[in-house]
């Protein structure tokens, strides 16, 4: 499977990398163009990456509309944000109370990402890696990867350990997204990380916005649709309107595997009364890259 293969340095010091976005310098400022890929840098050269399949519980999630952000229980989006960093080789890290980087040892990081294409937002979605690339060329061109070195990516790491939820879109390769399917599986049925808490599959009853907060650990892509409706019901948590919110949802367009049902989230989110569940385990969702 081609990618591009594009070196350059991790930073992070005055920004806020979360548990699957982190900020990436290439060593060559021109490498986006050559490869054809729509990422945006920032006026440092400076590129978000998001990383692919993988979604942490958000940290600073602000739905639109919203007067403020919203994030989920801090225990495992903060642990994959700082197991990321330190996959990477940053240590020290301090942030300040708006969760931006202010100090960290060393300054920056060297490594490489593997990547085709940019999101709708200029951020390279991205397979990322600490270092070089050991036994093959590391100079900026295109990659045939193989799955020993995807399983030395950020993104198999995090998903091992159970620090993040699977989340594949249709630009995944196939054989990608079974390498870290078995992974996913493997941590879920093991209980690791945040599997031990996660409500999604099982099911949650919703009684006040303050459970998604401060304790329930469910699929953020669901998290995020709730913050969203939840702005918009004046303070209730009554149920009654998501599934038609999340049938209106553009971005939800997705369908299943092994089966290749062509769906929306809403029907495989079900709802009774305050009980919400996911019907469809996520790592056989896959969404349409929009």
């Amino acid at each position: 499977m081609p990618l591009s293969v594009i070196t350059g340095t991790y930073k992070i010091q005055g920004a806020s990398p979360d548990g699957d976005s982190i900020r990436f310098y290439p060593d060559d400022p021109g490498v986006w163009k050559k490869h054809n890929i729509a990422a945006k840098p920032n006026a440092h050269g400076g590129v978000q990456l998001r990383l692919d399949a993988i979604d942490a519980l958000e940290t600073h999630y602000t739905p639109p509309h919203a007067a403020r952000a919203w994030r989920q229980p801090a225990e495992f989006g903060d642990a994959a944000s700082a197991r990321l960093l330190a996959i990477l080789g940053f240590k020290d890290v301090v942030r300040d109370d708006r969760g931006y980087v202010t100090s960290c040892r060393p300054t920056d990081r060297p490594g490489y990402i593997l990547t085709r294409f940019a999101d709708v937002y200029g951020r390279a979605v991205s397979l990322a890696f600490a270092g070089s690339r050991k036994g093959r060329a590391s100079s900026n061109g295109t990659a045939f990867v193989n799955v020993i070195e995807m399983k030395n990516s950020v993104n198999y790491q995090l998903l091992a350990e159970g620090l993040v939820y699977p989340t594949f879109y249709s630009k995944l390769y196939v054989d990608f997204r079974e390498v870290l399917t078995a992974a996913a599986v493997e941590a879920r049925e093991g209980g690791v990380g945040l599997w031990a808490d996660d409500s999604t599959l099982e099911g949650f009853t919703l009684t006040t916005a303050d459970q998604l907060t401060d304790s329930l650990v469910i699929l953020p892509k669901l998290f995020r649709r709730l913050a969203e409706y939840l702005t918009d019901t004046s303070g209730s948590v009554a149920l009654s309107g998501f599934e038609t919110f999340l049938s209106s949802h553009a971005d939800d367009k997705l369908y299943t595997v092994p089966a290749g049902q062509a769906t929306n989230l809403d029907t495989l989110v079900e709802i009774k009364g305050r009980k919400l569940k996911l019907t469809t385990p996520p790592e056989q969702i896959v969404f349409l890259e929009s």
